[in-house]
């Protein structure tokens, strides 16, 4: 599990978030010589037939970054933005360890974070769908809607069970107001189903 975090919406219920990845960037701003980094470490993978970029995993925290040849790389697997920042740091401190030059820093942004949500309750999806903008639904295509939400950007995949994907946002702290927005609207327009129990 993520980080998980309990949010009080509204005094029926509470919504459960948990971050699943985190996706950054960094940027060393110099040339690398991936062959030489593929050959002296035992963590990575390189097939420049498949793919260009080299694959370097990280035991702690557990992540793989991309390492392509223009200096760039591309961190994935991490629960949240600082340990996504940590991980790029980390390896190119094992890449200077290991002998490669690294003149600089590496540039870190973070540039998408996916959370999984429980609403603790069941949702309408053709009442969602029918009532808010922005969202859509195929059910014989995908068994959820798929609602682009504005302030703050985010895009949800909403199902009946009253689980969620949120993905599409850069900062943690824009997943928790958007869910909670969502939450609040859907009760407003009576879309959640709670269990009495």
């Amino acid at each position: 599990m993520g980080n998980c975090v309990n949010i009080s919406i509204l005094p029926k219920t509470k919504s459960v978030i948990s971050v699943e990845n985190v996706v950054a960037t960094g940027n060393l701003k110099q040339s690398l010589d991936l062959i030489e980094i593929d050959t002296a470490f035992e963590a990575t993978e390189y097939n420049p037939d498949r793919f260009p970029g080299l694959v370097f995993r990280l035991p702690v925290p557990k992540t793989s970054t991309l390492i392509f040849r223009t200096g760039k790389m591309v961190c994935t697997g991490s629960r949240s933005e600082e340990m996504a920042v940590i991980a790029i740091n980390k390896v190119v401190k094992v890449l200077k360890k290991g002998g490669i030059k690294i003149k600089h820093k590496p540039i870190c942004e973070v540039q998408n974070i996916v959370a999984s949500v429980d609403l603790g309750g069941q949702i309408d999806l053709e009442e969602v769908a029918r009532q808010l903008p922005r969202s859509m639904y195929e059910p014989e295509q995908f068994p959820g809607v798929i609602l682009r939400a504005e302030e703050p950007k985010a895009v949800f995949l909403i199902f009946s069970s009253g689980k969620l994907v949120c993905t599409g946002t850069k900062q943690e702290k824009d997943i928790y107001t958007a869910v909670k927005k969502l939450h609040t609207h859907l009760e407003k327009l009576d879309l959640m189903i709670y269990s009495s129990s």
